[in-house]
This record gives structure tokens, C-alpha cells and sequence, in this order.
């Protein structure tokens, strides 16, 4: 699944080519992960492309938005009237989500889930397992829907108290299950998680009720540095995401401290990173710079008890 910084990379990739055009026509494939009525789209021009989370909303002239959310194997593809097939560094086209065949295939195809159709070109999404998803909202009302609504503020939207106060209401829960919880901060998922962990010096593992404020305004800190490290790069080398022109982002390799770096040497100490799980997810760490404190864990236990 994308996280905050792959989406926000399509989301300026994908600007240029559509802001300010006409949707001549959307062609939805029935039942397949298109939420609306084709009239609510046909002829709208494209006034704005937002993001909102891990969610891109195409905001139209006629007081509708197209909530977009890629999912797991979601992909954007952008093909302009004089695109050459196959040619991703074409400035007539190009792809986003998960790289397949369909990057450099005809299109439409037995994946595609929507197109819509421009006079400049055609705009197709597609998606493999059918978890994406476009969704036809007023405008107005985008910010009532549930997925939005739900959504904890964005690491640059929240204050190092407001996460310290978070924290505190789920003291028992390992920090890293409170920082992937998108109702209580929004955009980090596996990656960040771990790279802010690292930067804070603070173990996954750590009830998050432990940690002191300036421990959590580290950790926050560490959640913008890292994430808008990776927009600047162009999203992480996850083998499952790629740039909107059809490159693949740098970030862990040029960034990463030490998610899928385990088994090699910490940048800072030298020790080795090792991965665990830890919210139920893959998770990464240096035993040295990240050491969870077992009195402060027996502590909150007792605390809670």
C-alpha cells in the first residue's frame, strides 16, 4: 500500500497533466470500484487536485471531487494523444501505483476500472485486486465522508503536545501501534513508522504512556524529516511503487537508517539492525540507539493494572 509520500508524489505528478482539463467522459466498468453516477462527471473540468491522507481528491468545476485511493495494487495511468506506447519517460505519459505490463500495454484492459476520457488524452485506473477504489463526492462534503473523517491530523498539521496527548490516551499500546493508527495521526505507515522511531531513538516496542514530551516531540520531528525526505526523492524504492513518470523513487536507498536494513550495520553506532514484529507488522530497529526500557514498561504495566 502506498503510504503519505508516494501518494503525495503522484499527486504533483499528476497535476500538470490534468489541472485545468475537461473530463470529456468517464467509463466506469460496472461494479468495479467506481462509486457514482458517470453524469456527475461528464464535462467537469478539473479545477484542483488535492490529498487528504493516503486519499488524492480531484476537485471539479461543477461542485463534485473524485476520491481516489489506490489501495495495494492500484495504478494511475496517464496516456496522452501522442503518447508512444511503451516510452515511460514520455512527456505524453505516465504511470503510478503498482508497476505491471500495464505501464507500457494497450489500454484499456481486463484490470482497467475507470477511464476517463480527455481531449488531450485518456486518464486510466486500474487496479489488480480490485481494493481501490474512485468515489464521486460534492465537494462540499468530502470532509463529512468516513474515510476522511476519521483521519487524524498529518504530522504537519499537529503540535508535539497534541501527540504527547495521544499518546497518553493509549499508554499501554507500543508507540508504533499508536504512530499507524490513522485516526490518530495520518499518512505514516510501515516505513515511516520505523524511520521515525530510529531518528527519535525511541524502541517500537515502547508503551507509548512512557515516553516524555520531548521524547514525542522528537518522534514528530522525525515524522516530517523523514517523510518529506522521501517527497523530495520521489517516494520510497518499494518494489511495489514508482514515480509518475514511470522511475522508481530513491529514498531507502539514498535515506532509509533501518527499514530493510536488517542484518547490516546501524549508520549511527555500528551495531546490527534487526527486524521484529511489533504491531503486527515487520519492523525495524537498532538494539543499540533503540533500547526499550523494562523498568519503565514494568511500571506502566503495574500502573495500568
Amino acid at each position: 500500500m502506498p503510504e503519505l509520500p508516494e501518494v503525495e508524489t503522484v499527486r504533483r505528478g499528476l497535476k500538470p497533466f490534468i489541472l485545468n482539463k475537461k473530463i470529456i467522459q468517464v467509463l466506469p466498468e460496472p461494479g468495479k470500484g467506481f462509486y457514482g453516477t458517470t453524469t456527475e462527471v461528464d464535462g467537469a473540468k478539473v479545477i484542483d487536485i488535492r490529498r487528504k491522507g493516503k486519499a488524492l481528491l480531484i476537485d471539479l468545476d461543477n461542485g463534485n471531487t473524485l476520491m481516489i485511493h489506490l489501495r495495494m495494487t492500484g495504478q494511475l495511468i496517464w496516456r496522452g494523444k501522442n503518447a508512444k506506447l511503451g516510452q515511460v519517460d514520455d512527456a505524453e505519459q505516465f504511470a503510478a501505483g503498482h508497476p505491471s505490463k500495464n505501464f507500457t500495454s494497450e489500454l484499456p484492459n481486463k484490470q482497467t476500472r475507470v477511464t476517463f476520457v480527455f481531449a488531450e488524452g485518456k486518464l486510466f485506473f486500474n487496479d489488480q485486486r480490485k481494493f481501490g477504489f474512485v468515489k464521486v463526492l460534492p465537494t462540499a462534503e468530502v470532509e463529512l465522508d468516513k474515510f476522511i473523517s476519521e483521519l487524524g491530523k498529518e504530522p504537519w498539521e499537529m503540535t508535539p503536545e497534541e501527540l504527547y496527548t495521544k499518546c497518553q490516551r493509549h499508554g499501554r499500546s507500543p508507540i508504533k501501534a499508536v504512530l499507524l493508527n490513522q485516526k490518530l495521526i495520518a499518512g505514516l505507515g510501515n516505513i515511516y513508522a520505523d524511520e521515525s522511531l530510529f531518528y527519535a531513538s525511541v524502541h517500537p516496542a515502547t508503551p507509548a504512556g512512557v515516553l516524555t514530551e520531548k521524547q514525542v516531540a522528537k518522534i514528530l520531528e522525525g515524522a516530517c524529516t523523514t517523510m518529506n525526505a522521501a517527497i523530495d526523492s520521489g517516494g520510497s524504492t518499494m518494489a511495489t511503487y514508482v514515480r509518475p513518470d514511470g522511475t522508481t523513487g530513491d529514498y531507502l536507498e539514498k535515506f532509509a537508517q533501518v527499514f530493510r536494513r536488517e542484518g547490516q550495520k546501524c549508520n549511527r553506532c555500528g551495531a546490527i539492525i534487526e527486524k521484529t514484529r511489533c504491531a503486527g507488522r515487520g519492523t525495524h530497529y537498532c538494539p543499540h540507539c533503540q533500547v526499550v526500557s523494562a523498568s519503565k514498561m514494568a511500571a506502566r504495566a503495574t500502573e495500568s493494572a
